[in-house]
């Protein structure tokens, strides 16, 4: 995983940007960027190669996921959830999940710590 997340990384306060052009997508990798990081949460784009994806793990805190660009399974508590481009899912706190590119995806990851 290439990690592009630093101070110089999240977005400025009032800046306006292309959701879609935050993260660029590299071959064979996923990419993150943190947006925003607040003791409350945390909002995090990630880019994903076909085929790239992130392991099974759970979280402590409700996560809710939006597909900015391309289709992606998400698996929670072992049910697969085609998602595609504009749709949403809210992952529970404590459910293992998992993701996988089915093609080239852009994900935004919003973590609500509270």
């Amino acid at each position: 995983m290439v990690d592009m997340n630093d101070e110089a990384g999240q977005m400025k306060a009032a800046e306006v940007a292309d959701m879609a052009d935050l993260v660029q997508y590299q071959d064979g990798s996923v990419v993150s960027r943190t947006l925003v990081e607040r003791d409350t949460g945390t909002v995090t784009l990630f880019a994903f190669d076909r085929g790239q994806g992130l392991s099974e793990h759970s979280a402590p805190f409700d996560a809710l996921v939006h597909i900015v660009d391309g289709d992606c399974e998400i698996t929670i508590s072992g049910k697969p959830r085609p998602l595609r481009q504009g749709q949403t899912v809210l992952m529970p706190a404590d459910e293992p999940h998992s993701v996988r590119a089915l093609q080239r995806c852009k994900m935004l990851l919003i973590m609500i710590r509270s």
